[in-house]
């Protein structure tokens, strides 16, 4: 019960369907499982529900709420509709079309950033002036390993590598608020969407989309889970990490310690 009493709004709750969990839907159920009343939110209000039916079947705390990020004016009422924000969640994050500098299409470059990283700040500057009036709250969002290392998808590395400074940049900002601002990174993980992603992008099957990744992985050569992702999250989000601010967590496997 590390977030008993609390209020989560999880943006990005819902899921790609797949055969395993997506970080959002794991991280929304897992708060409700530590007792906090849980607001899934997503711009498919079908698939927030989704999580919102999971949590129930568990006897958790919840309620999902239609929200598109890119939306100032959507964040600002997804808060207004959670009331108390104790915890933010932005777990927002789309690829697709992407390639090297000098291929990707500028639509595709516009888009994952508008998601990806304007997605996130409108998720904050939503939160951010209830927290600073009750001078608490933790903010957490889903970056990438992605954000310091790769080659291939720069608008999915630039905007990673945006929201790690956004992530350290608020942390310092409203510190003195006493608001812990953090980023979770994870490396390469069993998701839908990245499983199903890629293997529809490159022709492949799903289980050689997983061997291929997972012997790039020195931890046991395995790929990690959306749960990984989501009990990182739940730390830094608990009264345990109450003296951490400005962090971006790995969850990787070890990959970010060899980069270089």
């Amino acid at each position: 019960m590390r977030v008993a009493g609390k209020s989560a709004l999880v943006m990005g709750a819902g899921q790609s369907p797949g055969e395993t969990i997506g970080n959002g839907r794991a991280i929304a159920m897992l708060f409700a499982r530590e007792g906090a009343k849980v607001w899934c939110a997503d711009r498919d209000f079908a698939r927030a529900e989704e999580t919102a039916a999971a949590i129930v079947a568990e006897g958790g705390q919840v309620e999902a709420i239609a929200c598109d990020v890119t939306k100032r004016t959507d964040c600002d009422a997804a808060v207004a509709a959670a009331g108390t924000v104790d915890i933010l969640v932005n777990n927002v994050g789309i690829g697709g079309q992407d390639g090297p500098a000098h291929m990707v299409a500028e639509d595709a470059f516009d888009r994952i950033l508008s998601v990806n990283l304007k997605g996130v700040l409108n998720g904050i500057a939503a939160a951010i002036p209830g927290m600073r009036e009750r001078r608490r709250g933790a903010i957490v969002s889903i970056s990438s390993l992605a954000g310091i290392a790769g080659w291939h998808m720069v608008a999915y590395e630039t905007s990673k590598a945006a929201v790690n400074r956004l992530t350290q940049s608020t942390a310092l900002a409203n510190a003195k608020y006493g608001i812990r601002v953090n980023a979770v990174a994870p490396g390469l993980m069993d998701t839908p969407m990245a499983i199903d992603g890629i293997a529809k992008a490159r022709g492949l099957d799903r289980e050689t989309v997983r061997a291929e990744r997972a012997q790039r992985v020195p931890l046991l050569a395995q790929m990690g889970d959306a749960w990984d992702t989501a009990y990182a999250t739940l730390f830094l989000c608990s009264d345990e990490a109450k003296f951490v601010t400005g962090v971006i967590l790995p969850v990787d496997g070890g990959m970010g310690a060899r980069i270089g």
